[in-house]
C-alpha cells in the first residue's frame, strides 16, 4: 500500500451520539411528561421569545400544568452571543435550576448547549470551550430542544456556534464548538410549531438544510454512513421547500422540511462541513446577518468552486434534485445541479449577493444592530477589497474549512468570497 494513501486527510472516522427524538404533529405536547420522566423539577427555558407566535407561552404553561417550576430567559439573539450564554448561566444558578429546555431555532439551541457546558464547569466562560471536545466534565444538566424552524439541526448535532464579543470588539469572532457533551437529551421536531415561521426565514433556513446536506456529501471526510442521509435531505428540500415557504400551513411541506433538517444534521455530524459554513460564520461575525441567508448566498459559489474535484458526487446531487441526467456526463449533470440550486434560491425569494443585503432585506435582519460599537459602523456590507480580505482570513481559520471538498488557500478562496459579495449568479451558469 502506498504510504501517501495511509496519510490522506481524515483516515480515522468518528461516530458521534444522537439524542432520542420525537417527530411529527403534536410532538410538542409531550414536553411536560417527557421532562418529568427525565427528572426535571426546575427548568430554565432558553429562547429568543418568538415574539408574536405565542409558542413560548403555551409551552411554558403546559410545563407548569405538569407540575414543573419554570424560569424563562428569552433574550437569546440571532448568532447567539457569549453574553447571552453567560446571562443564562447566571439565571440558572441564581434560581437553582436542574435542567434546560430550548425553544426556537439554532440560536436558542446553541446558546443553551453552551450554557450547559458552562454550568458543568462551575460557570467558566463559554468561549473557553471553542474547538473539539474541550469539555472536561461530560455530565451536563439534561436538555430538551424544541424546534420551531427547519434548518439548524442543532437539536441533534454535537456542535454549537457562538459569537465571541470579548476578544477583540473591532474584529468579532464567530466560532464552532464541537463537543459530544453538548448533545441534547431529547429532540422534539413538531411541524405544527413551524407553521408560523415567516416566509423569508423559512426560505433562509431551508438553504441551511441544503448546505448541511450537500457539504458532507462532497466532504473530504468521506464518511460513508452520512451519504444516504445527505442525498435524501437534498431530495426532501427540493421537493418541499417551495411549499413550506409559500404555504405555511402545508403539513406535508413543513413536515418534509423538518425531516430534511433532522437527517441533514445527522449527515454533517460525522460527515463534516465546508466553506459554505465558513463564509457564513465570517459574514455573521462582521455583520450579524442570518446564518441561513449567508449559506444561501455562499452555496452556489462554493458548489461551483468544489465541482471540479467532485463532479460525480454533484451528479448524484443533480439526481436527488429530480433532474433527469440520462445522456449527460458527470460534468453536465453537476452543472445542472448548480442551475437547480440557483432556481430554487430564486423561487423562494432569497437575496443573491451580500452587497444587496440592506437593513430591510428580511424580517430578522440585524444589520448595524450588533452587540458592540463595531456594528454601528457596519450598516452596509461594503464588499470592498479590505472586506473581502478580512472575511477570507476568517474563513481560513474556521473549524469547517478543513473538511471542504477542495483544498483552500487565501488565493483560491478569496475569489469565492469576492463573488459572494459582488458577483452575479448568472456568471456561474454555463
Amino acid at each position: 500500500m502506498q504510504v501517501d494513501e495511509l496519510l490522506k486527510p481524515f483516515p480515522i472516522k468518528e461516530f458521534h451520539p444522537f439524542p432520542r427524538a420525537l417527530m411529527g404533529p403534536g410532538a410538542h405536547e409531550m414536553i411536560g411528561p417527557e421532562a418529568l420522566k427525565l427528572g426535571f423539577k426546575k427548568t430554565l427555558v432558553m429562547t429568543s421569545g418568538l415574539r408574536g407566535s405565542d409558542i413560548v407561552h403555551k409551552i411554558v404553561e403546559s410545563m407548569k400544568y405538569h407540575g414543573l417550576d419554570v424560569v424563562v430567559y428569552d433574550k437569546v439573539e440571532s448568532n447567539p452571543k457569549d453574553y447571552n450564554v453567560m446571562d443564562a448561566v447566571g439565571l440558572y444558578n441564581e434560581n437553582a435550576c436542574d435542567s434546560f429546555v430550548s425553544i426556537g431555532g439554532g440560536s436558542s439551541h446553541d446558546a443553551c448547549k453552551g450554557a450547559r457546558v458552562s454550568v458543568a464547569h462551575d460557570g467558566r466562560n463559554v468561549n473557553e470551550f471553542e474547538g473539539f471536545n474541550m469539555s472536561e466534565n461530560p455530565k451536563n444538566p439534561p436538555h430538551i430542544a424544541v424546534s420551531t424552524t427547519a434548518g439548524t439541526g442543532s437539536e441533534t448535532s454535537w456542535a454549537y456556534v457562538i459569537t465571541d464579543t470579548t476578544t477583540d470588539p473591532d474584529n468579532p469572532h464567530k466560532y464552532v464548538a464541537f463537543d459530544d457533551a453538548s448533545v441534547t437529551t431529547l429532540a422534539i421536531d413538531d411541524p405544527v410549531l413551524y407553521y408560523s415561521c415567516p416566509i423569508d426565514y423559512t426560505a433562509q433556513c431551508g438553504f441551511d438544510v441544503l448546505a448541511h446536506a450537500s457539504e458532507p456529501y462532497v466532504s473530504r471526510l468521506n464518511f460513508q454512513p452520512s451519504l444516504g442521509n445527505a442525498l435524501h435531505a437534498i431530495k426532501l428540500t427540493n421537493e418541499n421547500l417551495r411549499a413550506a415557504v409559500w404555504n405555511g400551513e402545508d403539513l406535508a411541506g413543513r413536515e418534509g422540511m423538518m425531516y430534511a433538517q433532522y437527517i441533514a444534521a445527522q449527515a454533517f455530524n460525522s460527515g463534516g462541513l465546508g466553506i459554505i459554513h465558513s463564509i457564513s460564520h465570517a459574514v455573521s461575525a462582521f455583520y450579524d446577518t442570518h446564518h441561513g441567508l449567508n449559506n444561501a448566498v455562499a452555496l452556489p459559489r462554493v458548489w461551483a468552486f468544489n465541482m471540479p474535484v467532485a463532479y460525480k458526487r454533484f451528479a448524484d446531487i443533480a439526481r436527488a434534485m429530480d433532474i433527469d441526467t440520462h445522456g449527460m456526463n458527470d460534468v453536465q449533470a453537476a452543472e445542472a445541479a448548480l442551475a437547480a440550486a440557483i432556481r430554487l434560491l430564486r423561487d423562494v425569494g432569497i437575496t443573491e449577493k451580500f452587497t444587496d443585503v440592506t437593513a430591510d432585506s428580511y424580517s430578522k435582519n440585524r444589520l448595524g444592530q450588533g452587540p458592540t460599537k463595531f456594528y454601528e459602523n457596519s450598516k452596509v456590507i461594503t464588499g470592498d477589497d479590505a472586506d473581502v480580505d478580512r472575511i477570507t482570513k476568517h474563513v481560513l481559520g474556521d473549524a469547517c474549512t478543513p473538511g471542504n471538498a477542495k483544498e483552500c488557500t487565501f488565493e483560491t478562496v478569496r475569489p469565492v468570497v469576492d463573488h459572494c459579495m459582488n458577483g452575479d449568479l448568472d456568471d456561474l451558469l454555463g
